[in-house]
């Protein structure tokens, strides 16, 4: 006897859902009747996540940033509280104080004490170990309730990073090909890279005054505004390596150019370089009118300056004022004069012609190549600052550069005019943190011009309101590749740094290049650009790069 079995009480149906296929994009293509008339918050992917919900009632306590959480569309009112109920009445039935566990009983007894003074070592109490007490200044500084820790452990997060504008905008017809992040670039190295060597030298130094090292805080001197044209030629706009490139070198660049490459890792602030390939040959220019030749002021600082162009404490106004001290430094500290021994090189400066009746800053010009290794041989146009005659009678070439402080109290910085003298090495110290890109720039160009001494100056604001009076508080002389140790810097790894772009773009077809630092991001970006882009002067880039330097010393680009 045979029995059916009815199989459809036992399974389930299954019933083939309607798949929708969206041709013109993707999502659903009919929005169902559940979300209609749904309202809608814009959100912005910049936007800061909050908390969905908070009991402990502590989001007003940081009202310097009460927006951090806010959209960058704006606040809607459709999801917006409104209470209408009364809650007045509302008791809490258990009363009773809540009884802490024995492990954390007495557990902040010694904070307690040593907030009101009955602290064994605290200010006036108890001092069993005959120490004498720090001042209240003092205390407060080392007390780590007043510091970071203490700030982090209960919540109160810093201010929000601060949001970069890139030197020049990406545009849309840019090609990204290829990111280079900076611990990638850290760990690259090219050892065993011998001297330049010198192939064409031009120019005329003027001999160092050694008046000047006698100078400190008590016997300071003003800094004098010295009338003189300094030239800062790109790489192709340069004669000299327009004519050696037919004969020598296959990379050619200028010592700013290449120690902007080799200590990248080191920089915050976006910065670009435009290069250009013809053949087996590469061009590394900067683009004009830029303010690539302007000097960083606290760029590596915990705290940079605040972006308000119309406080001369602006980062951009403080790059003009530190590059005016810095050409006047230079050339101040020099022994001018008609009468004056001069040291010339074999050339001329080709800047100028010999008509030209105009006064040059002290300037010597060093071409020099250097062999980097599978047939890559870079040829660069170095600079010496001045130049110092030994007691034996042996010439020594300076490269001379000043720091300058501004305002101690919004930099967080040191009192140059109470430590200088004393204490040098916190000095020092204090700018190698604040400002240790352009100090390793500095000692890069310093090497790569083969400068036996790398001279800084200190020079200070006589008012720390007033950015246009300067006085000279001190000089200081370091030997670079010493000097280059001291600050951590490896000429090793900026060669290698180098020779990984020059490998880069050598890969690539003929065309122009563009190498990018990214504003906020330890990045550093190479783009294949249009061969048309930046040859017109009414570029777009956004950046109003055509202002120079007028807007604070009306002085013209290359003017002092």
């Amino acid at each position: 006897m045979t029995e059916t079995i009815n199989t459809a009480a036992q399974f389930p149906s299954f019933e083939k859902p309607t798949v929708q296929f969206n041709e013109k994009g993707w999502g659903p293509c009919e929005l169902p009747d559940t979300f209609k008339d749904v309202p809608y918050q814009p959100f912005s992917k910049n936007d800061r996540l909050g908390k969905i919900c908070d009991w402990t009632n502590t989001s007003n306590n940081d009202k310097k940033y009460q927006n951090k959480y806010a959209s960058s569309f704006g606040t809607g009112n459709q999801y917006s509280y409104y209470h209408e109920e009364d809650e007045t009445t509302f008791h809490l039935v258990d009363t009773a104080r809540v009884q802490k566990p024995p492990h954390q009983r007495g557990r902040f007894r010694n904070m307690r004490n040593s907030r009101s003074g009955r602290g064994r070592n605290a200010r006036g109490g108890l001092n069993t170990h005959g120490m004498t007490t720090l001042s209240g200044k003092n205390v407060k500084a080392r007390d780590p309730r007043h510091g970071r820790g203490m700030g982090k452990k209960f919540g109160h997060r810093g201010p929000p990073p601060k949001m970069r504008e890139s030197s020049v905008a990406v545009r849309a017809d840019w090609a990204s090909i290829e990111e280079m992040d900076f611990p990638r670039l850290i760990k690259l190295s090219l050892p065993n890279i011998k001297e330049g060597v010198d192939i064409v030298t031009c120019g005329t130094l003027e001999y160092y005054d050694k008046t000047y090292d006698r100078i400190n805080v008590k016997n300071e001197k003003p800094l004098q505004k010295i009338d003189r044209i300094v030239h800062t030629v790109t790489t192709t706009d340069d004669p000299v390596i327009r004519r050696l490139s037919k004969t020598v070198g296959n990379v050619f660049a200028t010592d700013a150019i290449l120690a902007t490459i080799m200590c990248s890792t080191r920089s915050n602030y976006s910065w670009d370089i435009v290069i250009e390939k013809v053949g087996d040959k590469i061009f590394m220019d900067k683009r004009d009118h830029t303010e690539f030749d302007l000097l960083t002021v606290n760029e590596s600082s915990v705290e940079p300056p605040t972006d308000d162009d119309s406080s001369c404490n602006s980062p951009r106004n403080l790059a003009i004022e530190a590059t005016f001290i810095n050409h006047n430094f230079s050339q101040q500290v020099l022994k001018t004069g008609d009468q004056e021994p001069k040291f010339k090189f074999e050339e001329s400066n080709p800047f100028i012609s010999e008509d030209e009746d105009i006064q040059v800053a002290s300037v010597g010009y060093r071409y020099k190549k250097w062999e980097l290794g599978s047939d890559i041989v870079l040829v660069a146009r170095c600079e010496h600052d001045g130049v110092l005659q030994t007691p034996s009678g042996e010439a020594q070439f300076m490269t001379i550069k000043a720091l300058n402080e501004w305002d101690s109290k919004l930099a967080n910085g040191v009192e140059w005019r109470q430590k200088l003298d004393t204490q040098r090495g916190a000095v020092l110290a204090n700018e190698l943190r604040n400002n240790a890109c352009k100090l390793a720039k500095w000692t890069v160009q310093a090497v790569l011009a083969g400068s036996d001494q790398l001279k800084l100056g200190y020079v200070s604001r006589i008012n720390p309101r007033d950015h246009s009076r300067h006085v000279i508080l001190g000089t200081q002389q370091f030997k670079p590749h010493e000097f280059a140790t001291q600050i951590n810097l490896s000429m090793d790894n900026a060669w290698g740094i180098l020779r990984c772009i020059i490998d880069l773009v050598m890969k690539q077809k003929d065309g122009k290049y563009l190498i990018m630092k990214d504003p906020n991001k330890p990045i550093i970006r190479l783009y294949d650009i249009p061969d048309n882009t930046f040859d017109s002067d009414d570029s777009d880039d956004g950046e109003g790069d055509d202002e120079g330097f007028q807007q604070v010393y009306n002085y013209a680009h290359n003017k002092i």
